[in-house]
């Protein structure tokens, strides 16, 4: 008898994005939404969790408008978000090349590049606004990279023909960052933001169907303390690590978005989930994470491996012109090197499958391929190069100790940037009334894959310039009664993080939590990574079940909970990625289709391509819970394409 591994719930939809012309709907929508007085915002509280680009920009923004704002996040200091290591660059549609680039075209590109499974209001808007936020970071004194002239210098990124990527050398994300943590700390020092640092939100407070607060940890102290507030935000990244190598900083978790899917917010499209193909490959068996080199290095840097396999083991400078298959050039002569990440992580995945891969074997296959600059050199010169990628080169060859300025890189695919999360609506409110869910942590803009330079653009715009216009929408509601400790509410939501804590640390078992880790990890990657197919899905679902069973009886957490205890904070987050991974597994086999990040493999073209199913899966794919030991509930979000018409990718 086939196990049920989900029921089907009732339709989906988002009722809040106007009707008419895209060009209209952000407007109408700004104009239709009720508005809260500054007197009034002075009675109103939000909490905001996470301080990246998105969290940081809107805590500042909802600060300058006068509510009354506390931003939770677990490091030492808002600017060490995990933002600051996007470094090549953020687009927007200015046209600065006069080549021939629009507001129009930058949505199509991104409705293009996720494989036509994003909403196209949420796209358009995003397009929209981000021309905005150029203005805005340069307002801030954000260091973009000029032209001779004094202009904006713009270069391009994977999966468009136009240059329209804004860059602050090899380090975008990190100067993006600190105008946020400006504008954080001005409010902070304003009074009207108050920041609560190595806090780690454990819990969400529901309250007659709202979200009304959240139970955080103080994690040197380990004193369990609730925040109530009218609303809350979440702006908490993406899930990326519950592969154990990515290229996510290794406290990035998905346990604040989780702990909401569980308190009823839909969780959307999991299974989608992000290769870059330009990171330093694995380079051994107790590596914790991967180092990610900028995509933006796909500009001037050509791609290739030898065409023979005897030849791989050779110096790459020995190998001469006619014996390289520069193969994306070769199967996509229209964009070359700079076809979308998907794509180009698949066919270096397709390379080194072939046994034309390059560098050390990892289980007696080489799992690399060269990222080659010498071109660019002979062309532009070393200095040139170096004003360009200069950081990133010397970043690479601190890691590998190879000259990138004589040896070509090497690069191989790892996981990167999940385009699932929670279901929000267009004005980013998630099915949980008064919970908003902001950048990589909601599913809104990017479909089934993410083009380059495009999460800078979206952390922004949702911070920025989408929820200071939605969320007067519901505040002006509010204040919403009061809850007081004693509420059961708050008390509930309190025993259930204290009952989990002292859980996990009575357990006393054999092995660390890392072990469990590397292990889902390891399943994950095999069964849910670069390719999916349906017997080895419904093998990850079964081992990841095992795995989690075999965790709540034999993990170790040393320590106490009453001061700071790194391995507590693992076990809880890995112990939501023991979850969260199998509805990924279920979500990736219930799609049988291929489309952006998510390869199945039965569903392909001749030539290797992904292959969509428009008439059965173009929908949002949204999961509710329905309580420990039952299955998920899915229900769908069709996605009615009336401005772009839906077609099979290309990029020949």
């Amino acid at each position: 008898m086939t196990q049920i591994l989900y029921t089907e719930g009732s339709a989906i939809a988002d009722t809040k994005a106007p009707a008419g012309p895209l060009e209209g709907k952000w407007e109408k929508r700004k104009f239709d939404a009720k508005l809260v007085n500054p007197a009034n915002r002075r009675k109103l509280s939000i909490i905001v969790v996470g301080t990246g680009l998105a969290g940081g920009a809107a805590a500042a923004s909802l600060g300058e408008m006068g509510y009354n704002v506390k931003a939770f996040f677990y490091q030492d200091s808002a600017r060490r978000a995990h933002s600051i290591a996007a470094q090549g660059g953020i687009n927007a549609a200015k046209n600065y090349k006069n080549d021939n680039d629009s507001v129009y075209r930058l949505f199509y590109d991104t409705i293009k590049g996720g494989d036509f499974r994003a909403r196209e209001a949420n796209v358009y808007r995003l397009a929209e606004v981000a021309n905005n936020i150029i203005d805005q970071c340069v307002a801030q004194g954000v260091p973009f990279a000029r032209e001779y002239g004094g202009y904006l210098d713009n270069r391009s990124f994977g999966g468009v023909q136009v240059s329209r990527t804004f860059y602050a050398r090899g380090q975008t994300g990190q100067q993006l960052l600190i105008g946020a943590y400006q504008a954080l700390q001005r409010q902070v020092a304003a009074g009207t933001v108050e920041s609560f640092s190595r806090h780690e939100m454990m819990e969400l407070i529901v309250k007659d169907g709202r979200a009304r607060g959240i139970v955080a940890r103080d994690m040197v102290t380990g004193e369990i303390e609730p925040h109530v507030a009218d609303a809350v935000v979440l702006a908490t990244g993406g899930y990326g690590n519950v592969f154990f190598l990515s290229t996510n900083a290794m406290g990035c978790n998905g346990s604040a978005i989780w702990r909401a899917y569980r308190k009823g917010a839909y969780f959307a499209n999991p299974c989608y989930t992000q290769i870059h193909p330009t990171c330093i490959p694995q380079h051994g068996d107790y590596q914790s994470k991967l180092t990610l080199m900028s995509e933006s290095l796909r500009n001037d840097g050509r791609i290739w491996v030898p065409k023979r396999a005897e030849d791989c083991e050779k110096d790459p400078r020995q190998i001469p012109e006619e014996d390289r298959d520069y193969y994306l050039e070769r199967i996509y002569p229209s964009f070359g090197n700079l076809v979308p990440r998907d794509i180009a992580s698949r066919q270096a995945k397709n390379m080194c499958d072939e046994g034309r891969g390059v560098g050390p074997k990892i289980d007696g296959v080489a799992r690399g391929v060269y990222l080659d600059f010498s071109d660019a050199i002979d062309r532009m010169g070393k200095a040139a190069v170096s004003a360009k990628y200069g950081n990133l080169f010397d970043m690479y060859k601190q890691i590998t100790d190879d000259d990138p300025y004589e040896v070509p890189m090497r690069i191989y695919p790892a996981v990167h940037y999940t385009m699932g999360g929670l279901w929000v609506d267009y004005d980013l409110e998630s099915s949980v009334h008064g919970l908003y869910v902001a950048g990589e942590a909601n599913f809104s803009d990017h479909g089934a894959n993410r083009l380059g330079a495009s999460a800078l653009m979206q952390g922004l715009a949702d911070g920025y310039f989408v929820l200071p216009d939605t969320m007067n929408d519901y505040l002006a509601s509010g204040p919403f009664e009061p809850l007081a400790p004693d509420d059961p509410a708050v008390v509930e939501a309190c025993e259930s993080v204290r009952l989990r804590i002292a859980t996990l640390m009575g357990l006393n078992g054999e092995h660390s939590v890392d072990y469990y880790h590397k292990k889902l990890g390891s399943i994950m990657w095999e069964r849910c990574g670069m390719a999916r197919e349906a017997d080895g899905l419904r093998q990850a679902i079964h081992e990841i079940r095992a795995l989690r069973e075999d965790f709540w009886k034999n993990v170790k957490v040393p320590g106490t909970p009453e001061e700071l205890n790194v391995s507590l904070e693992k076990a809880g987050r890995v112990a939501d990625f023991l979850e969260l991974g199998e509805l990924m597994c279920i979500d990736a086999l219930h799609r049988e289709e291929s489309c952006g990040g998510h390869f199945r493999v039965e569903s392909q073209t001749p030539e290797g391509e992904a292959l969509r199913h428009d008439d059965k899966y173009a929908y949002v794919a949204a999961w509710e819970f329905a309580g420990d030991g039952n299955p998920p509930i899915l229900h769908k979000e069709d996605l009615d394409y009336e401005f772009v018409h839906m077609k099979q990718r290309s990029y020949k």
